[in-house]
């Protein structure tokens, strides 16, 4: 079950940037975000006041505001760096290539942020991951594109990269556990709210009429937001910070590959060996072996890292492979 989350986790999440590109000839990033959230939170929220009311029983503002919070980071402020680095000019693979260093930033947090865990293992899988990172990078910047794309274009990405880190961090702090349909409501809530009011105050609410946009919207709805999203939280939840971030490493050859295919984009032998060496950095890390403790001395069993554990309980995870779950005694 976990290899068939991860794979689809992965596909969900590269079709956002080929979304992305399919929508970016048709109107501006304001607009298709505007609109890919409106329609989504609308039908959420129909949910969440009738088939889904008992999920919000309980909760407290505090845990909804922090939800919205999150949403405001992983969805708002990370899309918008994607869309608007596509629209100057900055390929899909390469926008998910920049976004492939997430994995290495959260690797490297995980340890004295959030109280978890990282092995020696799984710091030599993010290393390599990070190597092949570099390869595909490397392979997609050296190619001829026939269009000037600015400097700066590629140091957006990095903004929602960090976005995306911290709302990972921030979802991993918290003291609740709020139920999937009801993050799910508030993160696109969220974002419809704010992608409306800039689409307001920038004068690009009004969609365009061309079949290709709505094609886009439909793409980027179901398969990136209720896809991708939906199953970040999940394997979030199920296999820890670090395991899943590292996911993040298969989304710059993924997506290359499938930018290869629909829009023609470069991809040769350096790109192929890329791919092979995140794919070796993946299984490096989730075979990961013992975990590393930092020089934090042991203290009370967190809120958090007790709810890991019991998860992985109920669950009937590997607790042995889990680093929040060793970490339960050994709380921030």
């Amino acid at each position: 079950m976990s290899s068939a989350l991860s794979i689809a986790f992965v596909l969900s999440w590269s079709s956002g940037f080929i979304g992305a590109k399919l929508g970016a000839g048709s109107a501006s990033a304001i607009t298709i975000l505007m609109w890919r959230f409106v329609p989504l939170a609308v039908a959420l929220i129909a949910v969440a006041a009738t088939a889904a009311r008992a999920s919000w029983r309980g909760l407290a503002v505090r845990d909804v505001a922090r939800q919205a919070l999150i949403g405001a980071l992983s969805q708002s402020g990370y899309l918008l760096t994607v869309y608007y680095a596509i629209q100057l000019g900055v390929s899909s693979g390469t926008t998910a290539l920049i976004d492939g260093t997430q994995p290495l930033v959260a690797g490297a947090l995980a340890g004295p942020l959030p109280g978890q865990y990282v092995s020696r293992r799984q710091w030599y899988g993010l290393g390599l991951g990070a190597s092949g990172v570099a390869i595909v990078t490397a392979a997609d910047a050296t190619a001829p594109t026939g269009t000037e794309v600015a400097w700066w274009a590629y140091l957006v990405p990095f903004l929602g990269m960090f976005a995306l880190v911290a709302a990972t961090f921030l979802e991993g702090r918290s003291r609740r556990r709020v139920p999937p349909a009801v993050s799910m409501t508030v993160h696109c809530t969220t974002s419809a709210a704010l992608f409306t009011a800039l689409a307001l105050l920038t004068g690009a609410a009004t969609p365009p009429a061309a079949p290709s946009f709505w094609a886009a919207i439909g793409w980027l709805v179901v398969l990136s937001t209720l896809g991708g999203y939906g199953l970040y939280w999940l394997v979030l939840r199920r296999s820890g910070v670090t395991k899943v971030n590292t996911l993040m490493f298969l989304m710059a050859p993924v997506t290359s590959v499938w930018g290869a295919v629909m829009f023609g984009e470069p991809f040769g032998t350096q790109t192929a060996l890329g791919l092979a060496v995140c794919l070796g950095a993946v299984v490096v890390v989730h075979r990961g072996g013992r975990p590393t403790r930092t020089a934090t001395p042991c203290a009370p069993a967190a809120p958090a890292a007790m709810r890991a554990y019991d998860l992985a309980a109920r669950t009937g995870s590997d607790i042995d492979r889990s680093s929040e779950a060793r970490s339960a005694s050994c709380g921030p």
